[in-house]
């Protein structure tokens, strides 16, 4: 179904540059999103992609790359023929090597004939940031230009600083597009909307009302052969400093003045400043530390994370992390946000849940003092949704109590077609749209914020707890929730 957009987000030509035009995330994401905005005719007519990649390729012989490698992971094949032939026109390929400051004359000689603002997509490995950005300074294409960083920024708090200290001497902040794709999801942009645009829920989303807070984003997916690039980074670093982090401080941020970029993001970075810092015996009471052992996925057995290609046989990096944090202000003073992520889990979901508390009293018997009785569930993925829980009379004599829930299954709602996480920051950056990025203080401060885990987990009597693949982790996983009275949702069930 083609989206009901009249127009061009950007009315105006722009020259889109995609360093690492033939890697996973080129192939599986970022053209896929380009090519779903140009069939909905929101890229301007003079709007053209150049991809930039070492590998010795024409023109022609990149197409034919794109033709058999993206293709397939159009969302809702078979594609249009004629849109996915003129999407082919807007493309061009430059062959260099990013760590050649010299090669990159090529590319301005490439870029001189388009028109318009131009956008560096940078899906490359960090190490190759700063150079990229010190050589597009070097041949005169930063100026005025936006700049694309993709994740990991850094490897902890001294890296992400250096990356950011070298590429803000050559672009601004407000060309610099953090991006996070969890920021690009309809659920999420739903957040936004049923915290902000309703008075509903306004006067229960603080301490009083609200028990704890699930934030989970679970895969049933291994490392996919990334082990070695995974086995350098981990859960803490790959999911829980960026996307986790973000999710909490929208759940938790108070109402912006307006949906203006620094608004907004001013609103996050209140959240990310207020988190508690974590104390050496709390990491080792509230942070649950995890690896995958051999197990099965929907009957399919499946290998140990240490038997993973890339992968050291004796890593201890972790592959699952589930965690305590608390805000320390107003609102949410001693309301527990529980934090999860993981890899060859259960399921693969990503949901908020929000548990209210439950009645001061009960003269219907003990159902309506269980925890999780009422709460609020946003599924992110892979059905999203809003589902509001509460307790009805079941039919018959007594007063018998039984979960019911309102469901907003948005597709039932809107006909139209939802438009994925990266089409939505594409279209962003290209329009220059910061909203939806991350600015630099917050994401220092969620480094600042992670980095007494890392520094305890470096240590050597820091072990990583097994968990079969399957499973939703370590057993101690639900004793850290049970502590505090109260289970994942799964378990609630």
């Amino acid at each position: 179904m083609m989206n009901n957009s009249t127009g061009p987000v950007n009315a105006g030509g722009f020259a889109f540059v995609l360093f690492g035009g033939t890697g996973d995330l080129a192939m599986r994401k970022i053209l896929p999103a380009l090519y779903a905005a140009h069939r909905a005719g929101m890229l301007a007519p003079d709007g053209r992609i150049v991809s930039v990649a070492q590998t010795a390729l024409d023109g022609s012989g990149y197409m034919q790359w794109v033709d058999e490698h993206v293709k397939p992971h159009i969302p809702g094949a078979p594609t249009d023929d004629a849109a996915w032939r003129s999407f082919l026109d807007r493309i061009g390929y430059v062959s260099l090597d990013a760590s050649q400051p010299g090669a990159f004359l090529s590319l301005r000689d490439t870029l001189g004939a388009l028109p318009g603002q131009r956008i560096f997509y940078l899906a490359t490995g960090p190490s190759l940031f700063v150079p990229i950005c010190r050589a597009l300074a070097s041949v005169g294409l930063s100026e005025g230009a936006r700049i694309v960083l993709e994740k990991p920024l850094g490897y902890d708090l001294a890296s992400s600083n250096a990356i950011n200290d070298a590429v803000g001497e050559i672009f601004t902040e407000d060309q610099i597009y953090r991006i996070d794709h969890y920021l690009g999801k309809e659920a999420v942009q739903n957040l936004f909307a049923l915290r902000f645009g309703n008075s509903l829920f306004e006067p229960l989303w603080r301490r009083e009302w609200i028990d704890s807070i699930q934030i989970t984003v679970a895969e049933e997916l291994g490392v996919e052969g990334r082990g070695n690039f995974y086995d350098q980074t981990g859960a803490l670093r790959d999911m829980v400093q960026n996307h986790l982090l973000q999710l909490l401080s929208i759940v938790a941020m108070e109402p912006p003045q307006s949906m203006d970029a620094d608004a907004v993001r001013g609103e996050k970075l209140r959240v990310l400043r207020a988190l508690k810092p974590l104390q050496a015996h709390e990491i080792r009471e509230n942070v649950v530390r995890g690896q995958y052992h051999a197990g099965a996925i929907k009957g399919t057995s499946v290998p140990a994370y240490h038997a993973e290609p890339g992968v050291k046989p004796d890593s201890t990096t972790e592959t699952f992390v589930a965690l305590k944090a608390e805000v320390e202000n107003w609102r949410w003073a001693g309301v527990p946000f529980f934090l999860r992520t993981g890899k060859r889990l259960a399921g693969r979901v990503a949901e908020i849940v929000v548990n209210f508390r439950t009645v001061p009293h009960s003269a219907l018997g003990a159902v309506a003092l269980r925890p999780g009785s009422n709460r609020l569930t946003i599924r992110l993925q892979p059905d999203e949704s809003i589902r509001l829980s509460a307790l009805a009379k079941q039919p018959g004599m007594g007063m018998n109590l039984r979960g019911v829930y309102l469901d907003l299954a948005f597709d039932r709602f809107f006909k139209e077609d939802r438009m994925e996480a990266y089409q939505r920051l594409l279209l962003d950056a290209i329009a220059g749209r910061l909203a939806l990025f991350v600015r630099r203080d917050e994401q220092e401060a969620a480094w600042r914020w992670v980095a007494p885990i890392i520094d305890a987990w470096a240590k050597p009597d820091s072990a990583v707890k097994p968990y079969a693949c399957g499973t939703w982790g370590p057993a101690a996983a639900s004793a850290l929730l049970a502590r505090h009275n109260t289970c994942w949702l799964e378990e609630q069930n």
